[in-house]
């Protein structure tokens, strides 16, 4: 790789400029800072992290910050990240590359100006921004996501057998109006509830309704709403099945304050990140997924691409379960219904 002097011989400037430049300090003019991180990429600089080699990973999110609502999933996914990460002596920092990139530099300028060595990246639904550090070679893994761009590695849980199997398990209890409430941002995870949502009513035989499939935000308002969409209709649903943990507890505080009898009245089925649905009343049957086993196999991973052992395509999907607790049974042969004022008809 190049060096300083060797690049700021190159463009017939001073080595001090070329530092400057490289590290965004201002009395740079825009045009030479173009002119070295240009360079820079073309000789494979890569700038010091100190006297020796880093050990820090990145923790990226899109521009748009995790909301507290969503859930316990991000907390549990870093537990599991920060076990794995020092599990291998290695540091993790949190990084936003919307609010800290210059639009001059590459994203492998950019990550190693802050001093990280590898990335493990939430892309939320968006894949373009793993894609592009993926192309330029830097050791990145999307997390709980998956993309079909080949130079991606990724790790995530399917959930769509599982969600099959959620949702035969309502069949065999005589439901054959089942509702689907989904998060309103289509990711490979929610597509996976879908798909096996989609799957079991065909293989019943069940003509798809869509009325009977709503999508809201994916928190506890977000349950609320579905919740009261789907007992609007004329013909509502004997059961649910709510594709987050988060809607599925904003449906039972719902059905709490209606008066509304879980599972007598209305069956639902739930998902589960961690332990959530053991800490509702009453206890959630739910489609689980092990966010902390998640995180510490993808620190694992990254911690060891880091440091160039390993070189291989690296996807991983890993299974989910289905545990039955407290919140379904039979279905109800006269299925309750909301008004327009709010109120249960019976």
């Amino acid at each position: 790789m190049s060096s300083v002097r060797q690049i700021a011989s190159d463009l017939g400037i001073s080595v001090a400029t070329v530092s400057r430049a490289i590290n965004h300090h201002e009395g740079v003019s825009p045009a030479t800072r173009k002119r070295v991180l240009e360079a820079a990429e073309q000789a494979g600089y890569r700038p010091s992290t100190g006297l020796k080699p880093t050990n820090v990973i990145g923790l990226v999110y899109p521009e748009d910050p995790v909301k507290s609502d969503m859930g316990d999933f991000e907390a549990a996914l870093l537990s599991g990240i920060l076990r794995g990460v020092y599990e291998k002596k290695h540091d993790l920092t949190f990084i936003s590359a919307a609010r800290d990139k210059h639009n001059d530099e590459s994203y492998t300028q950019f990550f190693h100006r802050k001093g990280v060595r590898a990335i493990l990246l939430r892309s939320l639904g968006d894949e373009s921004l793993v894609e592009k550090i993926a192309a330029e070679n830097f050791p990145v893994l999307l997390v709980a996501d998956r993309s079909d761009n080949p130079q991606v590695n990724y790790i995530d849980s399917i959930s769509s057998d599982t969600s099959r199997k959620a949702v035969d398990y309502l069949l065999g209890l005589g439901h054959k109006r089942i509702g689907l409430a989904i998060h309103n941002m289509m990711d490979t995870d929610h597509q996976d509830r879908l798909d096996g949502y989609l799957s079991a009513l065909k293989g019943a035989g069940i003509e798809i309704d869509d009325s009977l499939i709503v999508r809201a935000e994916a928190n506890t308002a977000g349950g609320e709403i579905m919740l009261t969409k789907l007992l609007e209709l004329e013909n509502p649903p004997t059961a649910v099945y709510f594709t987050n943990p988060m809607s599925t507890i904003g449906a039972l505080h719902k059905c709490l304050r209606l008066g509304i009898k879980v599972p007598r009245d209305l069956s639902i089925v739930g998902f589960d990140d961690s332990v959530t649905r053991f800490q509702t009343y009453p206890r959630y049957t739910a489609v689980c997924q092990d966010a902390v086993s998640l995180g510490i196999e993808a620190a694992r991973w990254i911690t060891r691409a880091s440091e160039s052992i390993l070189a291989e395509q690296y996807r991983e999907v890993r299974p989910t379960d289905f545990e039955v607790l407290e919140t379904t049974s039979y279905a109800n042969e006269k299925p309750i219904r909301i008004d327009r004022n709010g109120d249960l008809i019976r």
